[in-house]
């Protein structure tokens, strides 16, 4: 099918923007200009909104197999096209747990027949996500390796997976959580916990093991990327990895961004995730950070559960919050609007940044690049409401909010897969 989007804006020259037109033919930019003449089987007016590459979300959780009460790879891919995202990749903490090569394939055939976005599956670290026995890395073909929702306990055993997956050029994905200090723990550590009579988590249970993995990888030479970080103590380790020379990478959600626990008002535990709202000084340090190169990118931890589940209070309810269809509105509205990033810059941890850490295709805007593209609309107010919800869930302290900058229209290869009404 050949389409032509018209009075788009696109970025050029940094934050620039010019109206251009952009012809698809199947599924591949061939025409990028303005006022382009031609005849096309569909037209659709960008009426001046916002057109760029569709956005990459690297840690996300679609819950299927196992608990398609929550989420379903459909529902949630169909979540990522309503928020812009192109490219996702899905956590393996599923029932089964993908941690052989027929369980693995067994996802990417679901993947195959119902995705609507691009999914990447990531493979565990070790078997049942849980033990102490690695998965054969070699035999399952995933472009990386993870036990997000649990931190890997035994260095021993960090080690050798950080060891066999230097040898593949793999990278290993690490929730950086050490169970040892929980202590039972629901929320921060902080004033808030206190004020509420909660149970708190120290921000040691994270940075102790970014440390520890940190040297393991210095050690091994694995690319090791670590999942939501949350802590100031924790970006400072990041930092001097870096400045090391050791091969760690890292992505910080936007939740962590726009809030901390001064947001948490009473025992609701849709503020309950893990790793939870931090302090102020956590919550800023965050920010710098990730304006100072030292956290790579920006990635939701999505994660759906049912309202049933998510109203028990936050000493039962499951930890995780829903993000992929707001996340971009949330960032543009929150800190382009008020000046502390640029357009480009947060285009750009939510997209390149991702695919270049990963060695991913980057879907450029350009004459011959795969039409996988997305549409915001920088200029009307929208109020983030469950009703509007692809996913199965809602389950998020974003709803209510105003924001500026809701995706208005998704292409993967050439087919579009979202449209605002």
């Amino acid at each position: 099918m050949s389409l032509i989007l018209r009075n788009g804006k696109r970025l050029v020259n940094g934050n620039d923007l010019e109206v251009v037109d952009v012809v698809i033919k199947e599924g591949t930019i061939t025409a990028i200009g303005q006022s382009l003449p031609g005849n096309f089987e569909k037209s659709v007016d960008l009426a001046g909104k916002l057109i760029t590459p569709g956005l990459i979300d690297i840690h996300v959780h679609f819950r299927e197999p196992g608990f398609t009460d929550k989420e379903t790879i459909k529902t949630g891919s169909l979540a990522a096209a309503r928020g812009g995202v192109t490219t996702v990749a899905a956590m393996p903490n599923t029932n089964p747990v993908p941690d052989t090569p027929e369980k693995y394939a067994a996802i990417q055939d679901i993947i195959e027949k119902e995705a609507v976005v691009n999914v990447l599956q990531y493979a565990p670290i070790t078997e049942e996500l849980h033990s102490e026995t690695l998965v054969d890395m070699s035999g399952i073909d995933a472009f990386a390796y993870t036990n997000d929702g649990v931190g890997v306990q035994t260095a021993g055993t960090m080690y050798l997976a950080m060891k066999e997956a230097a040898k593949l050029n793999k990278p290993i994905v690490a929730h950086t959580e050490d169970d040892s200090l929980l202590f039972g723990g629901v929320m921060h550590e902080g004033k808030k916990n206190i004020e509420l009579g909660l149970p708190g988590i120290l921000n040691v249970v994270e940075s102790s093991q970014i440390a520890r993995d940190i040297h393991l990888a210095e050690v091994t030479g694995v690319h090791y990327h670590v999942c939501h970080v949350s802590a100031e103590a924790s970006v400072a380790a990041i930092r001097e990895g870096k400045r090391r020379g050791v091969k760690v990478t890292s992505e910080v959600t936007p939740h962590h961004l726009i809030l901390c626990e001064d947001d948490i008002t009473h025992d609701d535990s849709v503020f309950k995730m893990n790793p939870p709202l931090r302090s102020k000084a956590d919550q800023e340090a965050l920010i710098e950070g990730l304006l100072d190169g030292t956290l790579d990118f920006i990635a939701t931890d999505h994660a759906p559960h049912t309202q049933a589940e998510k109203s028990q209070g936050f000493i039962k309810s499951p930890f995780g919050i829903v993000g992929i269809e707001t996340s971009f509105a949330l960032m543009y509205t929150y800190f382009v609007k008020t000046g502390r990033m640029t357009l480009e810059f947060l285009l750009s941890r939510m997209g390149e940044n991702v695919a270049e850490v990963f060695k991913l295709p980057y879907q450029t805007l350009e004459v011959g690049a795969k039409a996988n593209l997305a549409v915001f609309d920088l200029e009307s107010k929208y109020v983030i409401s469950p009703v509007d919800y692809l996913s199965k869930s809602s389950n998020t302290p974003f709803n209510g909010y105003e924001v500026y900058g809701m995706c208005a229209l998704t292409l993967v290869d050439g087919k579009i897969v979202w449209k605002a009404k």
